[in-house]
């Protein structure tokens, strides 16, 4: 009898898991990906090497796996709230007008994107101080959800551009995609810039390319649906 009782407990589980969205998974994945680099990283700093996407080592053919681990990567709670905040926004009503399949070929794609891009432009380009701060150091690893995040706004600013957006820190701001996506982005780089901040500009131009081509590719191909679907976000 007890063992039908845990069965029954189970098998509802693991139907409420897979009843889960796909944005849902993939911020459930980040969360316990979080934990568990708060776990091992106090038992080996070094551990966030093995996360964490470090063009230095990409260039050398080191911890090529890191170009996917570190956009489920974070090690800061605020940053974690803050990328899981957008991509429960952006993400689930993406994940509805494209589908769960498409949504995660493109979110993976966008991020692994912006990533490469990230290193071939720090490569390039950060090898002094100024190009350091547009670009990203070649020398300091990158990790964080933002370059896929910023792919999501990217396919809205093509498939929805007049859905209005507004920023975190801003709630009451409010602005059509085609015009805040962009102003986001270059409010953050020119930010970064000026006051040296951590930021990786170069991954979330990635991400917000990868999403305006995807959303072009979608438009011409679904041009009468995309017409339906911007008329009910004018």
């Amino acid at each position: 009898m007890n063992n039908y009782f845990y069965n029954k407990k189970k098998r509802n589980l693991i139907g409420k898991v897979k009843n889960l969205s796909l944005v849902a998974k993939i911020i459930v994945l980040n969360v316990a990906i979080y934990l568990l680099t708060l776990i091992l990283a106090s038992l080996n700093i070094n551990f966030i090497d093995y996360l964490a996407l470090n063009p230095s080592n990409i260039i050398k053919g080191k911890y090529l796996w890191t170009l996917l681990t570190h956009m489920f990567t974070h090690v800061l709670a605020i940053h974690l709230v803050i990328n899981m905040f957008a991509l429960f926004s952006l993400g689930s009503l993406c994940e509805k007008i494209i589908g769960k399949k498409r949504f995660l070929w493109f979110y993976i794609i966008s991020g692994v994107f912006a990533g490469l891009l990230s290193v071939f432009l720090s490569l390039l380009f950060g090898n002094t101080a100024i190009g350091e701060r547009i670009f990203g150091s070649p020398n300091i690893a990158m990790i964080g959800a933002s370059g896929a995040i910023f792919a999501i706004a990217g396919l809205y600013v093509m498939l929805l551009p007049r859905l209005r957006f507004m920023i975190i820190f801003l709630p009451f701001f409010t602005l059509p995609a085609y015009v805040m996506i962009p102003l986001a982005l270059g409010v953050f780089w020119i930010a970064s810039i000026i006051g040296n901040l951590p930021i990786g500009n170069v991954a979330h131009f990635g991400g917000l390319l990868a999403g305006l081509v995807y959303g072009l590719f979608l438009k011409m191909k679904y041009r009468n649906k995309i017409n339906k679907l911007q008329k009910m976000f004018r």
